[in-house]
């Protein structure tokens, strides 16, 4: 491969499938508890594409088992010292590392206070791995990039898992099964996408819209390619974007919309129009012939029977190859983008 970050995105696959195997058992358990809990709120605590990860289960929990989510203003404790009232609650805490100092803290809070506590990371030595009730590991392997990959995956993969077996959704376990063999159709395509990327190379501004859970993987995808290719780029929910954003929308401006066959297809319909009509630059990325159809260029993820949260893992896949083949392009080099260090430590 030429590039760690590419390297640790073709092993997504086989880390989906091992951190599966390696947290069945708490997965389960956590289950069969939070069912008899009483439940009223989620709580998330998270930085940067944690947050995302912790986002994208913020909209599958409240659509799927009907309980509010919050996420967490971590600041509020750290740095004001209020002390809130977790009672009633499962508190979530996400960091890659797990050396998150602002998350701890609040993991530290909400059990004091009552919460059911999970934390998900990739290092079963750190502090938070050790702090919570219930712990899921990311089992991804040593991930050397500064641009989070195999991680966002493996995190995005046990919030799913956890939220179908919560919700008792066998037939959601099911789709998530095949999520490995999707996600690796995609990694056969890679040098599809680096043509992608050629066309995109002098591209110094973007948009990158969706709405609904993968408003998510819009923000995941945007993160991507400013930290590993300089870009000034912003994610929006389509929803936003036809207010005052849509206003710095000019003739070629390259927007790339993420949309699946799903609830929200319509309203990605009627702004694929006005994008069109001021003559904006549309790139598709979705599993529907006919919103492919509408843009400039566009790419086919595997189809998702019309299931959002099961399309969000392939809008990632593309997403981090897109920003790894474009740093190629550009002659960066995304395992070391400037001023950005691996692990972040905020408080």
């Amino acid at each position: 491969m030429s590039t760690i970050m590419k390297k640790e995105i073709f092993e997504e696959p086989q880390a989906m499938e091992r951190c599966l195997k390696s947290n069945e058992a708490t997965l389960d358990k956590l289950a069969e508890t939070l069912k008899t809990s009483g439940i009223t709120n989620v709580i998330v605590a998270a930085r940067g594409t944690s947050d995302h990860a912790g986002i994208y289960g913020k909209y599958i929990i409240e659509t799927i088992l009907g309980i509010p989510v919050g996420l967490s203003a971590c600041s509020t404790s750290t740095l004001y010292g209020s002390k809130l009232n977790y009672k009633n609650m499962l508190v979530i805490g996400i960091s890659q590392s797990g050396a998150a100092a602002d998350v701890l803290e609040i993991i530290n809070d909400a059990k004091e206070t009552g919460a059911i506590t999970l934390t998900i990371t990739n290092n079963l030595e750190s502090p938070l791995a050790a702090a919570a009730d219930f712990h899921l590991y990311c089992d991804a392997g040593h991930e050397a990039s500064v641009a989070a990959t195999k991680t966002f995956s493996t995190q995005l993969y046990l919030i799913a898992e956890l939220v179908a077996r919560w919700a008792g959704r066998n037939d959601i376990l099911k789709k998530l099964e095949a999520v490995p063999r999707g996600v690796a159709q995609i990694l056969l395509q890679d040098a599809a996408i680096a043509q992608i990327a050629t066309r995109y190379r002098f591209m110094e501004e973007a948009f990158i819209l969706s709405r609904g859970i993968n408003y998510p993987l819009a923000l995941e995808a945007t993160l991507k390619i400013q930290e590993t290719n300089y870009v000034r780029a912003k994610a929006y929910p389509i929803s936003d974007f036809h207010h005052g954003p849509f206003a710095m929308v000019s003739e070629g401006m390259p927007v790339f919309m993420y949309m699946s066959d799903g609830p929200v297809k319509n309203d990605a319909m009627v702004m694929i129009e006005k994008l069109q009509n001021v003559g904006a630059d549309l790139f598709m990325v979705s599993d529907d012939d006919s919103l492919l159809a509408q843009g400039d260029l566009g790419f086919k993820i595997p189809e998702t029977d019309k299931e959002d949260m099961i399309a969000s893992f392939y809008f990632a896949t593309f997403a981090q190859l897109f920003a790894a083949n474009l740093a190629e392009v550009k002659g960066r080099n995304p395992d070391a983008p400037r001023g950005l260090k691996k692990i972040t430590v905020t408080k």
